[in-house]
This record gives C-alpha cells, structure tokens and sequence, in this order.
C-alpha cells in the first residue's frame, strides 16, 4: 500500500516537472509570470495544473479577430496614406498636440493600424447619471442601427432599463446588436432579451462556458465598453452597465469614472472593433454594409486614435502607449486608476519620470474590491511614494476611471487599468486624445477629485502594520498572475 503511494506521488512529481518544462520552454511568457506560475505548480500539483488550464493559457500565437470586408471601410486606404506621409515626415497635421506628439501617433499606427482622425468631437462623462441619460437619449434618436458592447450587464434596474429600450428600437426596425462577456455577466438570464431577439434583436456572448461551472478561457475576457449608434455616435470608457455605476451600491457609494461620447471619422474605428469582436463571438456574422461607415466629420479638431490590446497580440499597445507618454512628460503626469499593478516597464517609467524632476500624480481607491489586488497596488504605489510621486487616496467612494493626461494635452482614456491583466490578459480599447481642450477637461476633473482625496504620505505609509506589509509582499509575489 505504501509503495503504491509513494509510486503515485513519484508520478505526479515527474508530470509535474514535465508541464513546469512546456511552461518555462513552450509558451512565451515574461519572467515574473513563469516564476508565479512555476510556484503555483510547484506547491500545489494537481490544483496548479488546474488553475493553469483555467487561469494560463497563452492566445498570443491565436488570431481570433479577422474580417475580410475590413478593406471595404477605406480604413485600408487611409491607412497605407498615413504610414507612407507621417513615416516620411510629409503629412499635414490637422492639429498641433497631434504633430508634437507624431512619436506617439507613429506607434500606434504602426503596431496596432490605429488611424489618427483629427476631426472629432468628444464629450466627457465623470458621472454615471449622466452618461446613460445622454446614452438614452441618443438610442431614442437611433434610425438605422444600434452595437452595444460591455463587459458587464447587470440583471438590475439600470440593466433591465437598457435592455427594454433597445428593445422599443428593435420594433421599430432598428437593428440591435449586443455583445456581453460571459464572466463579467455571469448571472445575466438569456430570458430577459426574450423580446429584444422575438422583435429582430441578436445577442452574443464573447468566450461562453462550453462546460457547466467550467470556462477553459477564465482568465482572458473582453474588457471593453463600446456603443456605436447609427455609426455617427460612439461610445467608450469605464463604466459598465448596472446600479452600481450610478453610485447605488452602498459598498462603493459614489462611482467616479470616465466615459467618452465621440462623433467624428473616430467612429468608424470604433465600429469597426465592435463588427471584429461580434465576428469572433457570433455564428452569424455582420457583413460590410455602407450604413454601418457613413461620412461623419465633426466641425470640431479633436485628434484621436482608438488603440486595442489583447493577449492575442504580439505586443502590448496599450502600455507602450502609456511608457511613450510618461517618457515624453516634460511638466507632469497624471493618472486615474483603481488598480495600480505595473510591471517594471512602467514602474521604471514612472520612477525616472520622478527622479527627473516631473510632476507625477497617482489617484487610486480608498477601497478594494478585489483584496489581493489591492494590497498589491499599496505594494508598488510606495516604490513611487520613496521616488518622489505624489499618491491620493480617493474618499468619495470608489474611483474606476482608466486615465492618463500628460502636460495637460495629451491624455487615454479607456478600460485599460494600470496592470497586468489588462496589458496582457483583457482584450481593451483606449482612446489616445490630442487636445488641449479635453486634456484640461480631464485635468480639472483630477483636481477636483484630489479635493475629495486624502493624500498619503512616505510617512503615513511607513506606519502601516507588519500585517499589512505581510499582506502586501504575498500579493506582490503574485501579481504578475491576478
């Protein structure tokens, strides 16, 4: 009996030793993931394997988003223009933030085609109310077609108001799309768009379980939040749709976030990334029509391109679009962010943006809601406390906006936070902004919530308990896997 045992367990340690070999050698993977990852393998066998099938898998070699018609939009054409005229120097900016920042511009072109428009008009939401009185109103307004994407759906009064709208529209003859995640909406009952589908709707989900209580693709989700109406009006930013994001869950209380409402030529990039991730998720696929791209010029000059990452993609254009800016910082740097998990590329970013003398400004949470993460962000945020940061702790509830402003003219706003998961593991969607007028938009609405804030010292932080500091070092052994 006890030889058997032994036999067993002499076993599981050489499986173990094999998958801990295809995760060093197999799946390209950064150092301080492979080694969370070792660790859990190593410690815990058998459940390790398990999170790993869960929790590890590697898409970056996958390519889930293609639409053949993409050529069709004349997104292709302008695109070829811009690498051609802005690579050699001959373009003519439309806007002076673009032109100063034609690094910036130049890169995202680049690696991620994101088309630099400078015909746009933005609006900002820092509020829930507001977006979503404006939202209705503008599906109200909807003659053709309405895409709507998020990550989170709540079965709530706000989720149920939404959907009952866009069912209204739906009778009318407007095309409703909706996409939701299935993690971020798990609990959202197929039965509650039983009339939205009857009256011509279609609703999709992005990486649905196949196995009851099991997703084999748990840890990589959809992370954005986009609406594209009639394809004139796009929508993007940090808010979900639920109660919550009005501020009505008495865990959080007032929800702070930004959102962005945008017509311009933007929005054919937007919709654009709305029909690649519809593709992906639906069995009937959306075709290219000429209603879903018509003209849309602004009178208004906002420069913007709309840059997505996913852990499909070869490199991580968000965050180097983050490390672009806070290295191209000459006065200051701001940022909005309910998780602060950065990996050493920002963390030195931000560190020798310190050290020479710029500005910099952190705002995160005065609460959790997710533990581990939390205490990971108090881990790095006193790295940047001893370099000289200035870190906030937000009092008026709970902060969610996703925002970087640099100089106080170029800013992103969007879903991705500053961290791991959404650099790698989170299909996101920014928008990189080059404007004086939105830039200063943003800023007044930093400082007004540093007003709300409590400001955290080296001082006050050296204070904290030899639980806390024993909280914060396991959660940042663990950081680069949460």
């Amino acid at each position: 009996m006890m030889s058997s045992y032994s036999a067993i367990l002499g076993l599981i340690f050489i499986l173990n030793m094999l998958f801990a070999i295809i995760v060093i050698f197999r799946e390209r993977r950064d150092v301080g993931s492979t080694w969370a990852w070792l660790l859990v393998l190593f410690f815990i066998p058998v459940l390790g394997f398990a999170l790993y099938m869960l929790l590890g898998q590697n898409l970056s070699r996958y390519r889930l988003f293609q639409w053949k018609y993409l050529n069709k939009t004349g997104i292709t054409e302008m695109l070829t223009a811009q690498f051609d005229q802005i690579g050699s120097h001959q373009y003519e900016f439309g806007n002076q933030v673009s032109q100063k920042h034609r690094e910036l511009v130049y890169m995202h072109l680049i690696n991620n085609n994101a088309l630099l428009t400078e015909d746009n008009q933005v609006e900002l939401f820092t509020d829930g109310h507001k977006k979503f009185e404006q939202l209705f109103k503008d599906i109200e307004g909807a003659k053709d077609h309405i895409h709507l994407q998020y990550y989170i759906i709540k079965k709530d009064t706000l989720g149920i108001k939404l959907i009952e709208a866009l069912t209204r529209k739906a009778i009318t003859g407007v095309k409703v799309r909706i996409l939701y995640d299935d993690l971020g909406s798990r609990g959202l009952p197929k039965r509650l768009f039983k009339e939205l589908i009857k009256a011509g709707g279609e609703v999709e989900v992005f990486f649905p379980t196949k196995f009851r209580f099991i997703n084999l693709r748990l840890n990589y989700r959809n992370h954005r939040k986009l609406v594209i109406i009639d394809g004139k009006i796009g929508y993007m930013g940090g808010l979900n749709v639920g109660n919550e994001y009005l501020g009505l869950n008495p865990k959080f209380g007032y929800w702070r976030d930004n959102h962005l409402k945008i017509q311009g030529t933007a929005v054919r990039d937007i919709q654009t990334r709305f029909i690649l991730d519809w593709n992906q998720a639906a069995m009937r696929d959306i075709y290219y029509d000429p209603r879903y791209f018509p003209k849309n010029a602004s009178p208004e000059n906002v420069g913007l391109q709309i840059v997505t990452s996913g852990p499909d993609s070869e490199w991580e254009q968000i965050k180097n679009g983050y490390i672009k800016m806070i290295s191209s910082a000459k006065q200051s740097v701001l940022i909005q962010t309910p998780y602060f998990i950065p990996d050493s590329s920002i963390l030195d970013a931000l560190r020798i943006a310190c050290l020479s003398g710029i500005e910099v400004k952190i705002m995160i949470p005065n609460k959790p809601d997710h533990l581990f993460v939390y205490w990971a962000t108090l881990s790095y945020i006193g790295q940047l406390l001893k370099a000289g940061a200035t870190v906030y702790i937000y009092e008026n509830g709970f902060v969610h906006a996703k925002t970087l402003i640099v100089d106080q003219e170029v800013a992103s706003v969007g879903t991705a936070n500053i961290d791991i998961r959404s650099f790698k593991l989170n299909f996101e969607v920014n928008a990189f902004i080059y404007d004086l007028g939105i830039a200063k938009q943003l800023t007044k609405a930093f400082n007004k919530d540093v007003e709300k804030s409590k400001l955290l010292t080296v001082e006050r932080y050296e204070q904290r308990s030899l639980w806390v500091r024993f909280k914060e070092n396991i959660s940042r052994l663990l950081s680069p896997i949460l």
